[in-house]
């Protein structure tokens, strides 16, 4: 695993309890000592992604962030407080302070969710065959028959796999 602070190789798993959940960081162990991990009453996992943030980026942040989530009245203060959200409309309103906290905590702010083991081949068949329908379709809609013959020579051989 690499650490989340400086992708060097992280040797440090830190798991903080907050509110009945888990928040986990993983870090190389200078950047374990650097933050104070040594004394567990000084950590805080929000500071520390906090501080990884460029100054400037956070005033640019802040200042595409609503001061408070029009759906359920938390604001920007109490996410820096408490280091959660208080609904799913508060990701949209603090999107700007909370993308460059993800990114930095997920290495990346995009799910791409898990697929089981030997599944991923059926779902990219699948998917393919798809989209070929969709090409297929396209091609006759524009009176492309020898290009819609091939396209069907394509999904019949990819039916038969």
């Amino acid at each position: 695993m690499k650490c989340e602070l400086c992708n060097n190789e992280a040797t440090v798993f830190y798991t903080q309890a907050v509110q009945g959940g888990q928040k986990k960081i993983c870090l190389c162990e200078s950047c374990a000592e650097e933050r104070g991990l040594t004394d567990p009453g000084a950590f805080s996992m929000v500071d520390i992604l906090m501080d990884e943030i460029p100054q400037q980026a956070q005033q640019s942040a802040v200042a595409e962030v609503a001061e408070q989530c029009s759906h359920c009245g938390f604001t920007i203060e109490d996410y820096r407080k408490v280091g959660r959200l208080g609904c799913s409309q508060c990701y949209t309103a603090f999107r700007g302070e909370i993308v460059p906290v993800l990114a930095k905590m997920h290495q990346g702010v995009k799910h791409q969710g898990k697929v089981p083991s030997g599944m991923a081949e059926s779902i990219e068949a699948r998917q393919k065959l798809e989209n070929l329908k969709e090409e297929l379709q396209q091609a006759i809609d524009d009176e492309k028959f020898e290009e819609a013959a091939k396209i069907r020579d394509s999904i019949k051989k990819l039916e038969l796999e």
